[in-house]
């Protein structure tokens, strides 16, 4: 699969590979760089209006600069054929291959041990905080399990994050369960959704990331089961995800992360936190559980391997 060489660091080449998966704005494969030996994620970006690939390559430009341990680094833009399909562009990153914090969770069927729950709270307050800060800033507006990708010490970095920059130029395909409008519908804000003139902002990645803490804590979808119609329409009467579940008795630091994510989550943008002022709370309760990290760690990399052995994968 030929590469469109894009910066100095941008890979040639690298060869064809099974897709992995299905994100929010294409399919997704795993490939090898021909020039670094490296194995690469493919993302394919799909047109609706037939716009051509430089689009995608001026709104990708701000998933350049920079760089930070807590995001997916872009290595390059595709441009190419696969399996006999016409020309198709997209983005080459580098591949995490213990996938998403919602495959985790899945598999886990809970919430990962606390010193590794907090740990990836932290790191991905990290990450927003560095988009955040770009100049101009990087919005998300997809924060949510599935775009947080785990590495093979199951460190969390942001996917998929600017993408809603090209969502008017290319269409959604088909979606999996993780992606459905529902699970979308879970981590957008109130304002989103009672104004046709909205308008997104900073706050808007910080509603998401209180969801997303709650999802974290408790390794449940929030408002599961419940139809999206209802889900648009409690959310700006105040509906949040129920806090009852969460048991912080005995855990050093939850009930800041409980208060924390309440913060995140009010009813008015303007009340919500930076994530400068996250990183600092999600910081001080990771250094309370730090020394049970690696048994931590190991202990969860260790389940998902039996987890694979059971499947024969």
């Amino acid at each position: 699969i030929a590469n469109r060489e894009c910066s100095q660091n941008s890979p040639h080449s690298s060869s064809n590979g099974p897709s992995v998966g299905t994100g929010g704005f294409g399919q997704i494969y795993r490939a090898k760089h021909k020039t670094l030996g490296m194995d690469v994620a493919i993302k394919l970006l799909h047109y609706k209006d037939g716009r051509s690939a430089s689009s995608i390559q001026r709104e990708a430009h701000l998933m350049f600069q920079g760089g930070n341990p807590n995001v997916i680094r872009i290595l390059g833009l595709y441009e190419g054929r696969v399996g006999g399909a016409g020309l198709q562009s997209g983005l080459v990153m580098e591949f995490m291959p213990k996938g998403s914090l919602a495959d985790l969770l899945q598999k886990l069927t809970g919430p990962p041990p606390w010193p590794l729950t907090f740990r990836m709270a932290h790191e991905i307050g990290l990450g927003m905080n560095f988009l955040h800060h770009l100049s101009p800033p990087l919005l998300h507006l997809d924060l949510k399990p599935s775009n947080v990708l785990l590495d093979d010490s199951l460190r969390a970095k942001l996917t998929d994050f600017g993408l809603s920059r090209v969502a008017r130029s290319v269409s959604r395909c088909s979606r999996d369960k993780d992606d459905d409008d529902g699970g979308t519908l879970s981590y957008m804000p109130p304002e989103a959704l009672q104004s046709l003139n909205y308008k997104a902002c900073k706050a808007t990645d910080v509603y998401s990331y209180g969801v997303l803490l709650w999802s974290m804590v408790t390794g449940k979808e929030p408002y599961e089961g419940a139809l999206s119609n209802l889900v648009r329409f409690r959310i700006p009467q105040g509906d949040r995800p129920d806090l009852t579940s969460i048991d912080h008795r005995g855990v050093k630091g939850l009930e800041d992360m409980v208060r924390l994510m309440t913060e995140c989550w009010h009813q008015d943008p303007s009340s919500r936190p930076s994530f400068l002022d996250c990183v600092h709370v999600t910081e001080k309760i990771f250094q309370m559980h730090r020394q049970g990290l690696n048994e931590a760690v190991y202990g969860v990399l260790k389940q998902l391997v039996q987890f694979t052995f059971v499947l024969g994968f």
